[in-house]
């Protein structure tokens, strides 16, 4: 049972207008999203990247020739495909195509080390890995160990031509050559068992650091697609006439001002990410928006594509929205058709959102909250015009999800207004962990509840507050970044007898990664200089990872059992920046 909530104040419209609490949820496969899409919005524009469009039925050709080429290459139903390349214009049609072929998507960073790589295709036993050129010296290196036996390559040439041809090594095959295939659709995903089948193995930071495949059925992401679009575009879920799933706008535009099919946005969150390819992509797909893909963040270039694509909606963390404001062409244009600003992955501070207010005067601005252990999403703040919107919170949770706010070493639910573990239950939660039935039973409990090792607490009327992390995480840029996995790299620099690594606040960034080291004395120790420390560090992780300060230290503080007492250095570095 959830923690006993005082009902909604009369006046509080937590809700989306005309829509039930619960929805039906069709089970069907993932491809079904793209096959409804392709067949409703047909030539209209569905991406556009490098001022190259891709229209929605373009889309589904693309699609279906990577599916079909995969499964005359013996690929399909339980084999794992890796998609390790950057967002860009052909993205889709992969991410489509592993689906229609039966395989499992696995989402892996472009900018991992190789090692880390290497361990990630190892554990999802992936046959098949799609990659970047400009990363093929590191991919290469990489493969040895991996039981990929398949590289497939892409890169810009291809974003602006899909029929561009690659000079690759033997072995390696040309993108083109899948995305050049029989377009037909032969239905090839028509034995795929939405609730036991894996669409997505997606790999999150464990609480050591330590990364772990989230294994999310079929069901789970055509749910968490449809909790999230409904949500955000007052819809239920519709099958059309081919059985394929699509959705139905009941509410109004009084309420909703974007229709379907109206949307327009310039997209910056990876694909690689569960708010990406669920929110961003499948969520985009399925309403018919037009996104523009940029594969970086350049706020001139974001402004000035916003502008000229006339977006009727901004999304992203909150070091964007404080980059944009430093924009001078932001302030001074006309962002009248704005309807939306939506923020995740790291909390929005109440001040960035009045400061946002007041240059998007049409705009509903609401923050949501999930992790890639429930898909995507789990909480959202109202988006209809007359929803109460609780600036500081995540939100309340989406249809048929519950929040449970728990005592962090256990117990019975805590009531409103006290601070706890925040636990999710809803038909979005991942099925486990991959190969590893512990980790699994330590996160989902008996009845069903992911226990998510954030803090939060649930006011009166069912709005959820994020006010800490457990396990010492930290968040740069909206990136998960463990602090042990950069000490272990500390450890081994030469001279070091002890670090500990902790998140200095930053307006723009969240936090930074700074490192306490204590010198061992020795030589090797007394030679220790900040800037050499980070480049030993920052040279074996990826670029978001990076320390951004080292503070030599006497000695870490540690509580008498000797644990590391890093909420004093964390203490210490608040005090810093606040100039207390």
């Amino acid at each position: 049972m959830t923690a006993p909530q005082d009902a909604p104040g009369p006046t509080v419209q937590r809700r989306p207008p005309g829509l039930p609490p619960s929805l039906e949820y069709p089970s069907v496969p993932v491809g079904s999203i793209l096959r409804a899409a392709v067949r409703r919005w047909g030539e209209r524009t569905a991406f556009v990247d490098h001022d190259v469009p891709l229209s929605f039925t373009e889309l589904g050709a693309r699609a279906h020739a990577v599916a079909n080429w995969l499964a005359d290459h013996g690929v399909g139903r339980g084999d794992v495909v890796a998609v390790h390349i950057p967002n860009c214009r052909q993205y889709p049609a992969v991410y489509y195509g592993v689906l229609l072929a039966g395989a499992t998507f696995c989402p892996t960073n472009p900018l991992l080390p190789a090692a880390d790589l290497a361990a990630q295709l190892t554990d999802a036993g992936a046959r098949v890995l799609v990659t970047w050129d400009q990363v093929l010296p590191l991919v290469r290196s990489a493969l040895a160990t991996t039981p990929v036996e398949t590289v497939v390559v892409t890169g810009e040439a291809h974003t602006l031509d899909l029929d561009a041809r690659l000079e690759l090594e033997a072995r390696e095959v040309d993108l083109a050559d899948l995305l050049a295939g029989d377009p037909i659709d032969r239905h090839l995903d028509a034995g795929v068992d939405p609730a036991a089948d894996l669409a997505h193995l997606a790999y999150t930071g464990g609480t050591t650091g330590v990364s772990k495949g989230v294994e999310l059925p079929h069901r789970a992401v055509v749910t968490n697609v449809l909790q999230s679009a409904c949500w955000s575009s007052g819809s239920l879920p519709e099958l059309d006439e081919a059985g394929d799933v699509t959705l139905r706008q009941v509410a109004g535009p009084e309420e909703y001002p974007t229709r379907l099919g109206g949307a327009r946005l310039v997209n910056l969150t990876p694909w690689f990410h569960a708010m990406g390819v669920i929110g961003y992509l499948n969520g985009m797909v399925m309403g018919g928006t037009t996104t523009v893909v940029h594969v970086r963040f350049d706020p001139v270039r974001y402004v000035e594509d916003a502008i000229r694509h006339r977006v009727t909606s901004i999304g992203g963390a909150p070091p964007v929205f404080v980059a944009l404001l430093q924009v001078p062409g932001f302030l001074a244009a006309d962002w009248s058709g704005v309807r939306t600003v939506s923020s995740g992955a790291a909390p929005l501070p109440v001040t960035l959102i009045e400061r946002l207010q007041a240059v998007l005067p049409n705009a509903v601005i609401g923050e949501g909250y999930g992790l890639t252990e429930v898909t995507m999403q789990a909480t959202g703040n109202p988006v209809w015009r007359s929803g109460t919107r609780r600036a500081g919170t995540v939100g309340v949770p989406l249809f048929d999800t519950e929040i449970s706010i728990r005592p962090l070493g256990g117990g019975a639910p805590l009531p409103a207004g006290e601070r706890g573990e925040v636990c999710i239950r809803g038909p979005q939660v991942m099925r486990g962990y991959a190969h590893r039935p512990e980790a699994t039973a330590e996160a989902i409990d008996a009845e069903g509840w992911f226990h998510t090792g954030d803090v939060g607490v649930l006011d009166g009327d069912g709005y959820l507050a994020i006010v800490d992390r457990t396990k010492d995480m930290l968040l740069h840029k909206g990136y998960n970044v463990f602090p042990r996995e950069l000490e272990e790299v500390l450890f081994g620099v030469p001279g070091v007898a002890g670090a500990a690594v902790v998140g200095r606040p930053d307006e723009e960034a969240g936090e930074l990664p700074v490192a306490y080291v204590v010198r061992r004395a020795d030589d090797a120790g007394a030679a220790l200089t900040a800037a050499s420390v980070m480049a030993a560090v920052n040279e074996r992780v990826t670029p978001y990872k990076r320390l951004r300060d080292v503070v030599f230290i006497d000695a870490i503080p540690v509580s008498a059992a000797g644990k590391v007492l890093k909420r004093e250095l964390a203490a210490r570095e608040r005090s810093t920046v606040t100039g207390g």
